[in-house]
């Protein structure tokens, strides 16, 4: 299972999406979910309005490729028609373990079009996913209530050939631990095509494989 770290590895809300922490969720070995976004012609990393102090998308994606780490980055598309803009850095930093999500469907249509890899999303809310049979995964999330996200509603996706994405539970400041039992009773942290979007990298590191 492939841990990504929720806007990075961080201990304070400030730091959430900045650069030293994205970058050492990166050293730490963990993937990572983060906001992206256009600002004055370029990629930045911002989950709200962007401002002169937003983090450029390059430089983190220059970070990735110098790190070595192998894991994946979880693009949330903030703005509509950043391809031109992402598109080359992609190319540029050889990132191929990637993936976009929560854009718009007319977004996912383009993304489709220019072969880039995206999510669709199954939630309490999303009963049924939008482009599922292009789309390469999909993002398990809970607005309000864990108790659909069953350990058969990942199964049925991965039985369909998809990778899932499951946001963690304190993501929308609900206890977590339930849900991490259901991971391990299912042995979906031995699978590869599974990804745990986490706020706790670090102490689900420690849960699911003991290091």
């Amino acid at each position: 299972m492939n841990i990504l770290a929720h806007r990075g590895l961080w201990t304070a809300e400030e730091e959430k999406n900045t650069l030293p922490a994205l970058c050492q969720a990166l050293e730490a070995g963990f993937g990572i979910e983060t906001d992206i976004r256009d600002y004055k012609g370029a990629l930045v990393i911002s989950h709200n309005a962007a401002d002169e102090g937003s983090p450029m998308a390059e430089e983190l994606f220059a970070e990735y490729r110098a790190s070595g780490c192998a894991a994946a980055l979880a693009l949330n598309v903030k703005a509509d028609g950043i391809q031109p803009l992402l598109m080359p850095l992609l190319k540029g930093y050889a990132i191929e373990d990637y993936f976009l999500f929560d854009m718009s469907v007319p977004e996912m249509v383009v993304n489709e079009a220019k072969d880039l890899v995206y999510y669709t999303r199954h939630s309490d809310i999303e009963h049924e996913c939008v482009l599922y049979a292009k789309a390469a995964g999909v993002w398990m999330d809970s607005f309000y209530s864990d108790t659909w996200l069953t350990a058969e509603a990942i199964q049925k996706h991965l039985e369909a050939g998809k990778r899932v994405c499951l946001v963690s539970p304190e993501l929308h400041g609900r206890p977590y631990h339930v849900f991490w039992q259901m991971i391990k009773q299912n042995g979906f942290e031995r699978s590869d095509r599974v990804a745990l979007c986490t706020d706790k990298p670090l102490e689900a590191r420690e849960y699911f494989y003991g290091q």
